[in-house]
């Protein structure tokens, strides 16, 4: 696979549409310009972190991770502000942010756990390191005989 010097950035540009389009979908009333102005401060700062494209992806979930972490607690303040006593249609409103936010936030926080280990193991291993390293022991470990 050729990797240029301008994947990274690419990835860093496609990542921070996607935080922007969590960070849109988690804050209802966000602007198109706020939704321009998170892309472009996300697409800066992968851009300064992500110096290979997993690092790029690794922040970008990241961020989604704590965008979802943050979503119920930016939904039980719009609706406490609208209101003192919650209805039963905003108490179940809360509930599914909750439970969904803190399911997203599991999901996305632990897949940029996986990104950030893989991308802090050390990719000069060759492929014929790499299958002589991983032999089934039954073949590794067995003597060479002539019949």
């Amino acid at each position: 696979m050729v990797m240029t010097w301008w994947s990274p950035q690419i990835n860093a540009l496609l990542g921070s549409l996607v935080v922007a389009a969590g960070a849109w979908l988690a804050w209802d009333s966000f602007s198109p310009w706020e939704v321009f102005l998170v892309a472009g401060g996300v697409a800066g700062f992968l851009i300064w972190q992500g110096r290979t494209v997993g690092l790029v992806w690794a922040w970008a979930t990241l961020l989604l991770g704590l965008e979802s972490l943050a979503w119920p607690i930016v939904t039980m303040v719009q609706i406490r502000s609208i209101t003192a006593e919650p209805t039963d249609e905003q108490m179940g409103t809360m509930l599914s942010a909750v439970l969904m936010g803190l399911f997203s936030a599991v999901f996305w926080i632990t897949f940029s756990y996986g990104f950030f280990k893989r991308a802090s193991r050390p990719s000069a291993v060759s492929s014929s390191e790499e299958t002589e390293n991983h032999l089934p022991a039954s073949q590794s470990e067995r003597p060479h005989t002539k019949k």
